[in-house]
């Protein structure tokens, strides 16, 4: 068993950061004397802080120069270093603190090429999860079938429970949460189908929580105000781990591509994710969800790009428009049964 520190470096998006806890646990598993430490953005370090397989998470701040965090990598001497990222941050770290640094594939060529001519010629389907045991090799550590993990902390708990009494929701009825928003307009799903599918599920007696980040909120309310008076926005209102915590609670979660998707299948909710522009083949779909259930179109133009766009290549939107709002509440009915 290793006594020796491994550091772990994964930037990116919430759900990046989600997918590489199958590998923290893994290693946590594999190698329990070890100290294990991420390097993440500071915004996504909630999603480790209480992760009891994480004995630290360094959060770098937006705009924050490498160099500091470059020399306490060289000082630290970490024996196993990994770089989960690879993308430009993580490569001008791997050049300014050199040594050992193993790396994940990332499949550039094989994505290009499938983005524009439609050919998929990558090895195999490998989750995006998965990807990362490739930077681990030399730590004999294999996936263990299980998802992604979301630990929140009681005090994330407490406070979302009084959020929700406050907002009268998970009292009598349940609530089901939806999370509209995206970082990319491609990968947003019509407000009038979102309409439309909240007074379906709100027509069944249950509630409805619209949830998101602060970027969403203008959409959120208006959500929220055209769908139903049992309709709550709670977008930007919510902290990160409050967020898990609404959603843990929730009785089903319905969302984009996004990291609500991910946040959703790493604390067990019942999950129904609707995806466009992107494609299985990427890594990004919930990762061994024990209820997870993907809407997608089989479309000629699809993937149009690797993580959304501001807007379709062709002009109609066909990847997510002709998901139909009845579609979506039989997907949560199967889901839930």
């Amino acid at each position: 068993m290793l006594s020796q520190q491994i550091l772990a470096v994964r930037f990116g998006s919430i759900g990046d950061v989600l997918l590489a806890t199958p590998l923290l646990r893994a290693i946590r598993a594999r190698h329990p004397g070890a100290r294990l430490t991420v390097l993440t953005y500071r915004r996504h370090a909630p999603l480790l802080l209480d992760n009891p397989h994480v004995d630290e998470v360094i959060g770098l701040t937006p705009g924050a120069s490498l160099l500091s965090i470059a020399a306490r990598v060289r000082a630290s001497r970490f024996s196993y270093r990994l770089d989960l990222d690879g993308g430009p941050r993580s490569r001008l770290l791997r050049v300014l603190a050199p040594g050992g640094w193993q790396t994940a594939p990332r499949y550039t060529v094989a994505r290009e090429v499938l983005i524009r001519t439609k050919r998929n010629i990558y090895p195999e389907d490998i989750p995006l999860a998965e990807r990362y045991f490739d930077a681990a090799k030399a730590l004999d550590v294999v996936p263990d079938g299980g998802p992604a993990e979301f630990f929140l902390s009681d005090d994330s708990v407490a406070q979302a429970e009084a959020w929700l009494a406050q907002a009268g929701l998970g009292q009598a009825r349940p609530f089901v949460a939806f999370a509209p928003g995206a970082s990319r307009a491609t990968k947003r799903w019509p407000l009038e189908h979102w309409v439309k599918l909240v007074r379906r599920v709100t027509g069944t007696g249950a509630d409805a929580i619209v949830v998101g980040g602060a970027d969403d909120t203008a959409l959120a309310a208006d959500l929220a105000v055209r769908s139903s008076t049992r309709t709550v926005n709670a977008a930007g209102a919510l902290s990160v781990q409050m967020t898990g915590a609404v959603l843990k609670r929730s009785a089903a979660v319905i969302t984009g591509q996004t990291g609500a998707m991910h946040m959703a299948a790493a604390v067990g909710t019942p999950l129904v994710a609707l995806v466009g522009p992107t494609v299985r083949a990427f890594g990004g779909y919930p990762y061994n969800a024990h209820r997870a259930t993907v809407l997608e179109r089989s479309l000629s133009c699809r993937p149009c790009s690797r993580d959304g766009s501001d807007g379709c290549p062709l002009g109609h939107h066909f990847c997510m428009r002709e998901i139909q709002p009845e579609a979506v509440f039989s997907a949560l009915c199967r889901t839930l049964a």
